[in-house]
């Protein structure tokens, strides 16, 4: 799958924010907690305040719509990172419909994944046809209502996450 999301955070010095100075660097969130603390450590001794100490992420992006704490757990932020740099876009949107919970995202993509569609209501052929019942008489396909199947589907056994005009389908259990 296609990665174009890139996980960074902006750490800030709190020392030289709270004087007045804007001082903090990018960093790549997709790096083990060691690294971060490493990367954050030199921001702290590049600040203008001498022997700094405190920081907090003033901002972040590549994480989709993840919210990231601007005090948030480090271990959490690079756990978040790795997943999103693995799974991409879709990794993002199912970590933003389980509210950042990384076990319910890693759940669904190893467990509830189904694939990726044109629609719903393809899905309820591809459903149909392939999973549940085989092959249907050509004399009773034209009485089957795929849009209602659909419809019905995604009421409670299935959700999907629309990207790029796709849909990607995932159980409910």
């Amino acid at each position: 799958m296609n990665n174009i999301l890139n996980p960074r955070i902006y750490v800030a010095c709190l020392a030289a924010y709270n004087n007045g100075f804007l001082h903090g660097k990018w960093i790549d969130a997709n790096q083990d907690v060691d690294s971060l603390y490493t990367e954050i450590k030199k921001i702290l001794i590049a600040s203008p305040i001498p022997k700094a100490e405190e920081w907090a992420i003033h901002d972040y992006e590549g994480f989709g719509d993840v919210y990231i704490n601007e005090y948030a757990d480090l271990e959490n932020v690079s756990s978040l990172a790795k997943f999103v740099a693995e799974h991409g876009e879709l990794g993002a949107e199912v970590l933003s419909h389980f509210c950042g919970d990384l076990d319910d995202a890693e759940r669904a993509l190893e467990e509830c994944y189904h694939g990726e569609f044109a629609s719903e209501e393809e899905f309820a052929y591809y459903w149909t046809h392939e999973v549940d019942c085989g092959d249907i008489p050509g004399y009773l396909e034209c009485y089957i209502d795929y849009k209602a199947m659909a419809r019905d589907f995604f009421i409670s056994d299935f959700y999907s996450i629309e990207l790029k005009h796709k849909v990607h389908v995932f159980s409910n259990y």
